[in-house]
């Protein structure tokens, strides 16, 4: 065996929602890494009759042009033409490789491709009652600034909403791919911060509509300093329910990170729970058990069952979920405890967004 598939599957009335989360599983070359997982994830899809709504490639940069070339071969027609988010990781255990995750649906309709100045970048599920959209590795070079790129990177994404006729309230779930994190976080969540605010989804007199998110130190391959995937629900409007305060955490915006813990939305095949970026963080926004690789994993699992019981979720209704281990002896550590839980764990080593961070998980639960 070459590689790990995970698959998860929900179906509601005759739609299936399917979570795939592929790993190599011993030692072989790149080509043959990526030729198993890629025939892994085309034969689930076709098994199911699924349409790719989401996907997303960890790797180191050497890497890239060998997964690109493997993955077009393999799927086929598979391949509508928009580009998966390829995220530049530090090499693990499993090699240059970490893994690849999909997100998709079976359902009478296929996605439909939307494009931006010409530039295939997300898709649009319709099924009867409820529409969505998914938008793909949204980044900008024009500028040199990484702030500037982030605040370019927002724009492309409201431009492409307002064009649905949404906007920033639709979207319960973003993630936020940036590059030297540690270097300018800061000036990103400044810039993160002003939007929201400048859109009306924080301030006097609103209810905190910030999406759940993921920021990590993950750049973009094409060398941005950011790029940004997101979920929005099209249809039904005003269907998501936002967690700011949960267990030991209170809300991020306390320490000036503009999400929510969590954010519960109807999907397709049924409700979803969007677990944002958990660390060891503490009510005060402090970082905890500093140093201690073990004690940091253990509390932000802990961490992160709180925020699925406060959204009436279990731990077995995650259906994808990713561990950020800030070095390989912190995937060593993590590894031996990982078992413990039957999830569908993929592994990528990066920054996390601070220095004294060594762990961070993010998931997404269906309860069924």
């Amino acid at each position: 065996m070459i590689t790990n598939l995970e698959a998860r599957s929900v179906e509601l009335k005759g739609i299936t929602e399917i979570y795939l989360s592929a790993s190599p599983a011993e030692t072989a070359s790149l080509e043959e890494q990526a030729q198993k997982i890629f025939s892994d994830i085309r034969d689930a899809l076709l098994s199911k009759k699924a349409c790719i709504l989401e996907e997303r490639i960890f790797c180191t940069p050497q890497a890239v042009e060998t997964l690109r070339n493997v993955r077009a071969q393999v799927y086929g027609d598979l391949d509508d033409g928009v580009a998966p988010s390829v995220l530049i990781e530090t090499e693990g255990l499993s090699g240059p490789l970490a893994g690849v995750q999909v997100h998709a649906v079976s359902s009478d309709g296929k996605p439909e491709v939307i494009e931006l100045d010409g530039h295939r970048c997300g898709r649009i599920l319709r099924v009867p009652g409820r529409a969505y959209l998914a938008l793909t590795y949204i980044t900008d070079q024009q500028s040199d600034e990484a702030d500037a790129q982030a605040q370019v990177m927002l724009e492309k994404g409201e431009a492409l909403l307002k064009k649905l006729g949404a906007n920033y309230l639709s979207v319960p779930r973003t993630w936020m791919w940036l590059k030297d994190i540690l270097s300018w976080y800061d000036e990103f969540n400044r810039v993160r911060t002003n939007f929201f605010i400048e859109r009306g989804l924080i301030g006097s007199g609103t209810r905190q509509s910030m999406p759940a998110s993921t920021g990590i130190g993950l750049g973009p391959a094409n060398g941005a300093h950011c790029a940004m995937d997101l979920m929005a629900v099209l249809e039904p409007t005003d269907c998501t329910e936002y967690l700011q305060i949960t267990g030991k955490q209170h809300s991020a915006l306390d320490y000036g990170s503009a999400f929510s813990r969590a954010a519960r939305s109807i999907m397709p095949a049924g409700p979803a729970v969007f677990v944002s970026g958990t660390a060891s963080i503490d009510a005060d926004g402090a970082t905890t058990h500093i140093g201690n690789a073990e004690a940091q994993i253990h509390a932000t699992i802990e961490n992160v069952i709180a925020v699925l019981n406060e959204m009436q979720c279990g731990a077995e209704d995650i259906v994808q979920v990713i561990a950020y281990c800030k070095t390989i002896e912190v995937e060593k550590v993590f590894n031996s405890i990982k078992g413990n839980l039957d999830w569908p764990w993929l592994t990528v080593i990066c920054d996390i967004c601070r220095d004294d961070l060594l762990f961070e998980i993010e998931a997404i639960a269906m309860p069924r």
